[in-house]
């Protein structure tokens, strides 16, 4: 009968709606799916009205079965580099415009674009001087989509009080008072976070963003309590008014939080639909080159790495639906554990969205090389799992030279650490032993039981950092695996430069 938390994470696939306990038990869950409305221009939203229907529906239905009185607090997080444009009070006045949004990459380049890899020499120097990052050219971010929306959708930029991030919009929905955080607009790169004391927007960032600063949620501190659930956000969730609402966090926080990996240069990698490799640091850094980052932490005065690569164990769905529509993953896995490591030498590069980390290129696609008349399936869906885990371990080594040191061992999370197959290929391709999360498509759900334990001061980072990373562990092989992933980047490259200086007509 321990107090629990309502947790949410707001994936891209649609969101998970829990309770969880406020050390880290996942009691109950529902997952749902929603519509990523996609179109040959760029677009790619979602509808927030949907999110919200969903995970009030899905709440009364899991406080039902409980006591509404042992919920203490309600914790958010999600996916974010996403900008849903809401009024005064909250409310979705258009579209979400998800990270994979990117009709805004025109006004992007004409606000930050130039001669240094793609931008304004002096502009991009003082982003990364003061927030460590700068907005992306690609306008897959906040910066593009506002811009968007400001410019081109002047019927939604009317109706607009704030540009709120997806996890922020929820926390607004329950309160009635719309904010951010330096952790949830982490992606706005406008904070100076030289010094994580000061919580708010820095003035010349915001100036040379060319952003409407005046609509802009305030900020508050990271995993602070924002306010209590209103009158109507109660009948919708099945709660009590004024049940405290924690400030919401990136899934990168959450996940690090349910890894347990928030000691300082305790790592995680994510194997969910995008895939990452983070730890905490206790100082501000840059990799420009490699798209590498810090930004501010989970409010203890550190920092999280940041990288992102577009495609992590999404390949495997595409794989799926690709070569065995409706096959159940354990059915695939099962599959790919049937070919010999190395998949018969057939290799895949598993960019289907392009890529931001270690390379930004939005431009490069997937490669699949090795194919011959012998080939099964099970080599091919083979090759497209380790060719995710070479993915991993190419950002993974850039990492390490990032923070310096050696990150052994790492914990893994999410839904495609629920393959142990998987699990051993990446211990095996970075040659780190791999600790899998218990639960991990869970982990960033048992993260925001820990962010609401912080909230209401019933434990701290120190705490969690100290206890024991639990989980099933994976040694790495032996003798090393080596990859060839940067052959098949150089490959698609060629085959770019081919394709553009082709005469007309060639493929």
């Amino acid at each position: 009968m321990s107090d629990l938390c309502l947790a949410v994470d707001l994936g891209t696939g649609g969101p998970k709606v829990a309770l969880v306990t406020l050390d880290g038990e996942v009691v109950a869950v529902e997952i749902h799916a929603v519509t990523t409305h996609l179109d040959p221009a760029g677009a790619a939203t979602q509808d927030p009205e949907e999110w919200w229907t969903l995970i009030g529906a899905a709440s009364r239905r899991l406080v039902a079965a409980v006591d509404a009185s042992r919920v203490v607090a309600i914790g958010v997080t999600g996916q974010y580099a996403s900008t849903v444009p809401v009024d005064a009070y909250g409310a979705p006045v258009g579209e979400c415009l998800t990270w994979l949004d990117t009709r805004g990459v025109t006004h992007a380049r004409a606000v930050l674009g130039g001669p240094v890899m793609g931008y304004a020499p002096r502009k991009v120097a003082a982003f990364v001087r003061r927030s460590a990052g700068a907005p992306s050219l690609t306008a897959g971010d906040p910066l593009g989509q506002i811009l968007f929306l400001e410019r081109e959708r002047p019927e939604v930029a009317a109706r607009t009080r704030w540009y709120s991030e997806p996890i922020d919009y929820l926390t607004g929905r329950m309160t009635g008072v719309v904010t951010g955080s330096p952790a949830s607009r982490l992606a706005l790169w406008l904070t100076d976070n030289r010094d994580l004391a000061t919580v708010g927007y820095d003035p010349r960032l915001v100036r040379l963003s060319g952003l409407p600063g005046e609509k802009l949620p305030p900020l508050v501190a990271t995993g602070s309590v924002v306010g209590g659930l209103t009158a109507p956000a109660a009948d919708a969730l099945g709660l009590r008014e004024g049940t405290p609402v924690v400030a919401a966090v990136p899934d990168l926080h959450a996940a690090a939080l349910g890894a347990g990996a928030v000691g300082p240069y305790q790592a995680h990698a994510a194997l969910s639909t995008t895939a990452w490799v983070s730890c905490p640091v206790p100082r501000k850094k840059t990799d420009v080159v490699h798209s590498i980052a810090t930004v501010p932490g989970l409010g203890d005065g550190g920092y999280l790495v940041i990288d992102n690569q577009e495609t992590g164990a999404r390949a495997l769905e595409w794989c799926r639906d690709l070569l065995w529509p409706g096959a159940a993953y354990e059915e695939l896995t099962a599959l790919a554990a049937s070919a010999p490591p190395g998949a018969h030498g057939v290799r895949v590069g598993p960019w289907l969205a392009g890529e931001r980390s270690p390379v930004e290129d939005k431009a490069l696609r997937a490669v699949v090389a090795g194919l011959g008349v012998a080939t099964s399936r099970a080599d091919v869906v083979r090759a497209v799992m380790e060719g995710v885990a070479a993915n991993v371990a190419w950002l993974f080594g850039h990492v390490e030279r990032f923070t310096g040191r050696r990150l052994d061992p790492v914990s893994l999370v999410g839904g495609g650490a629920e393959s142990a197959l998987w699990c051993q290929m990446v211990a095996d391709a970075t040659g780190r032993t791999v600790v899998r999360t218990p639960r991990p498509r869970l982990a960033p759900l048992r993260g925001v039981g820990h962010l609401c334990a912080l909230a209401l001061g019933s434990t701290t980072l120190d705490e969690l950092a100290t206890g024991a990373r639990v989980g099933e562990r994976f040694e790495p092989a032996v003798r090393p695996v080596r990859s060839d992933l940067a052959a098949l980047y150089r490959l698609e490259r060629a085959w770019r430069r081919t394709r553009r200086d082709a005469p007309a007509g060639l493929g």
